[in-house]
């Protein structure tokens, strides 16, 4: 039988899922790439994986990716490791450099420029993450992942992208879902979600063992007070309007 081909992110929100992918290890059959959320969508476009962690934007890249599994990488409130930081209030921001490692982000930041900040900077790709303790007077940055730990109260204002998303639909945000090519056996599937299960159960065994047990409870307030895993009517609800006002045919109609 054919090892299914797995891509996930390589972040700490996503510590459970690959914790309990491990753990039903004999049962999966599987081999487990890790890699940035970017990546993880090129993967299976591309045919390389057979099941990713896709990051949402990417959705309209592929329209045969069927949605699996009942849970996702979400937020019902702040986040905490998707934000702007800005030396400057957002109102007065002329650029913002953008996360190279998330188009999902970055969708969504262009998105609260236009919608809910109304503002209009340009945007052009962060790659060198120093720059951040270094900004130039009228530039923010959007950055993505476990990074955002090491530059929290670097700049003097925060805007966190998933309370942003919330004030300005009344609904939580979903960055990323389990999606699969057409193919995918069902009993893989249910084994998929055995596996998520076991490790959203079991947060702090995941933690201990791995890179990230130094963290200690700064991980796990994260993992069940920022991270919402689960796919919801109303996350359905949120992603369904996020990816209608990304749309080409929804943006082209706007303008």
């Amino acid at each position: 039988m054919a090892r299914l081909r797995i891509s996930a992110v390589s972040y700490l929100n996503t510590l459970t899922f690959v914790h309990g992918m491990e753990h039903e290890a004999d049962k999966l059959h599987a081999d487990i790439s890790l890699q940035i959320p970017s990546l993880c969508a090129d993967s299976i476009i591309e045919r390389r994986a057979d099941v990713a962690l896709m990051p949402v934007a990417a959705l309209l890249r592929d329209p045969s990716l069927d949605i699996i599994t009942p849970y996702c990488i979400g937020a019902s409130g702040p986040v905490r490791t998707v934000v702007i930081m800005s030396p400057c209030p957002i109102e007065h921001v002329e650029t913002i450099m953008l996360d190279s490692h998330s188009r999902t982000s970055a969708a969504l930041t262009k998105l609260l420029c236009r919608e809910y900040w109304h503002i209009a900077p340009a945007f052009a790709e962060l790659t060198d993450y120093s720059s951040v303790l270094s900004p130039s007077p009228a530039t923010a940055y959007l950055l993505i992942g476990d990074k955002v730990f090491d530059y929290e109260g670097a700049l003097p204002y925060c805007y966190d992208m998933a309370a942003a998303w919330r004030d300005h639909t009344s609904l939580p945000f979903v960055f990323a879902v389990w999606a699969a090519r057409p193919g995918v056996e069902k009993r893989d599937i249910e084994a998929l979600e055995k596996a998520f299960g076991y490790g959203l159960r079991h947060k702090e065994e995941a933690l201990s063992s791995s890179r990230y047990a130094s963290m200690g409870r700064t991980a796990i307030d994260y993992l069940t007070h920022n991270i919402d895993f689960n796919l919801d009517i109303d996350k359905r609800q949120a992603l369904e309007m996020f990816l209608r006002k990304i749309s080409p045919v929804s943006q082209s109609a706007s303008h």
